[in-house]
């Protein structure tokens, strides 16, 4: 019998009541794991979990990801790592780094995605896929007239901030040609995703320099109608040493995958004040387009 494809869904947080912790992310495990393969068996098996630090202040489980590891504290191995930096700035140390570069090396999938301004921004560290996460201090956008403010409405969070909607509400995406395969939907009278979770104030990813990455999903700001790059998918190529590199994403919000943006009644940390939405539950494609959009992150992240 094939193998279920191994998915580590992983915040860069310790487990927090009043945070983003891996508990909001309820609803995107429980889809996952309910995927079936073409013949009915399980599509995939998920580990769901949040960060924890060894002596040393690393993650025994990202420090130890790749396939190559004698580590003891390390019972099961992936195939992808779903990262949601949901951190200040501090929620991948160094050797994290190298477990995640090395599993990447061996042809693992990576999915990172953070939010606003510098949330989530220790993904800088991670070789190849950090370069293409913008935030407010480090790695700045290098186009220069994105470095101002688009959504005003909550005061304390500054660039990049883009506002696609009230969370629990739909976005609708653009999707340049040709198509990428993580955005087909077959049952779509376009043939292609037309909808995906909105958030108040995204962040901001780009196409790193000498890199084989493109931009596959926008969004529109709905303040200021400017255009933001949603999703820049990375497909497999060799690196300088030789090792052909698993594919990879970069998404401008981990909110597109949390449970409050799907359904707005599971709930949110307090420090969430926006007045939330509700069109992800009233308009039927919305839900069906997002998990479509699921399962291809499942299969095209899947190692050759």
């Amino acid at each position: 019998m094939k193998q279920p494809i191994r998915i580590l869904l992983q915040t860069t947080i310790a487990t927090t009541t009043d945070d983003w912790s891996i508990a909001r992310f309820s609803l995107l495990e429980r889809y996952l794991t309910s995927l079936k393969d073409e013949i009915g068996n399980p599509l995939c098996e998920v580990v769901a979990r949040d960060r924890q630090v060894d002596a040393d202040g690393n993650d025994p489980v990202l420090s130890n990801l790749a396939r190559d590891s004698r580590s003891e504290q390390l019972s099961q191995r992936f195939d992808e790592l779903w990262l949601f930096a949901v951190d200040v700035g501090n929620g991948i140390g160094d050797r994290d780094c190298e477990g995640i570069s090395r599993f990447r090396q061996q042809g693992g999938g990576i999915l990172t995605t953070r939010d606003h301004m510098d949330l989530g921004s220790s993904l800088c560290n991670l070789a190849g896929i950090g370069a293409a996460h913008f935030f407010h201090t480090k790695n700045p956008d290098p186009d220069p007239t994105r470095h101002c403010i688009d959504d005003s409405d909550t005061i304390a969070i500054s660039y990049p901030n883009y506002h696609s909607g009230r969370n629990g509400d739909y976005q609708q995406i653009a999707v340049p040609e040709p198509v990428h395969p993580l955005l087909v939907n077959p049952h779509a009278r376009t043939g292609r995703i037309e909808f995906l979770p909105a958030h108040p104030h995204e962040g901001a990813v780009g196409v790193p320099t000498h890199s084989n990455a493109r931009v596959i999903a926008t969004g529109k700001s709905l303040v200021t109608d400017r255009q933001f790059n949603l999703i820049v998918a990375f497909d497999r190529e060799l690196d300088e040493r030789g090792h052909l590199l698993g594919r990879a994403v970069a998404e401008s919000t981990f909110h597109h995958f949390c449970d409050y943006n799907w359904d707005t009644k599971m709930g949110c940390p307090s420090f969430v004040t926006e007045a939330p939405g509700n069109t992800m539950q009233t308009e039927p494609q919305a839900i069906s387009d997002l998990h479509i959009y699921l399962r291809n992150l499942v299969l095209w992240l899947a190692p050759a």
